[in-house]
């Protein structure tokens, strides 16, 4: 009983340093403003992610903006569901850029008319969560200047907050972010030969 009761008293001690640490952080963290986050990375799940974070502001009546850098030969089931609700704003760039169309100057089109947009709403205080979604393609292939979006970041309303996603992302952009996480592709279904289907992959 002795032994167990000192393994009790030493696993309490432990848990109350850790507290400890923990409340320093959390008092220290004072700071109120919107943030900049960036999913990157091989793995599934950024833009599911980045929904679910939109959802949870959406909950608390945030008002919120999606553009979508990346139009896909299917409705997803996150525009069909979205683009419904009263407080979001949700546009796919206009002509649409999949992995089919090999057609740049088109291309070049619909990415400059997504930015104007998305340079729009980053500029709105009415907006309190923006949604770029596979935003970094647009800077992989050149159609646009990450500068232009790390301007208006450091400029949007100081209530804002920011998600992007994409595979790979500018130096210029990864340094600027508040936040940065890595998706990590461990396993997936269909590369054993599982077909995608609707409500997983779109």
């Amino acid at each position: 009983m002795a032994i167990q009761q000192e393994d009790a008293d030493k696993r309490e001690a432990r848990l109350l340093k850790k507290k400890a640490v923990v409340d320093g952080r959390i008092a220290a963290a004072t700071e109120e403003r919107g943030v900049t986050i960036l999913l990157t990375g091989n793995g599934k799940g950024k833009s599911s992610s980045a929904f679910g974070t939109m959802a949870r502001a959406l909950g608390h009546g945030h008002k919120a903006a999606v553009i979508q850098f990346i139009k896909g030969r299917k409705e997803t089931g996150e525009q069909l569901f979205f683009s419904e609700h009263p407080q979001v704003s949700f546009s796919v760039m206009g002509h649409g850029f999949t992995w089919e169309t090999r057609d740049p100057e088109l291309e070049q089109k619909a990415a400059e008319q997504a930015w104007q947009l998305a340079r729009e709403k980053l500029s709105d205080p009415s907006i309190h969560f923006v949604l770029l979604d596979e935003i970094t393609y647009m800077y992989k292939y050149g159609y646009l200047e990450v500068n232009d979006l790390v301007e208006a970041l450091a400029n949007r309303p100081a209530h804002q907050n920011v998600m992007m996603t994409g595979r790979t992302a500018p130096r210029a952009l990864l340094d600027s972010v508040d936040t940065h996480s890595k998706i990590a592709d461990e396993k997936h279904a269909f590369k054993a030969g599982v077909k995608a289907q609707v409500g997983i992959e779109w």
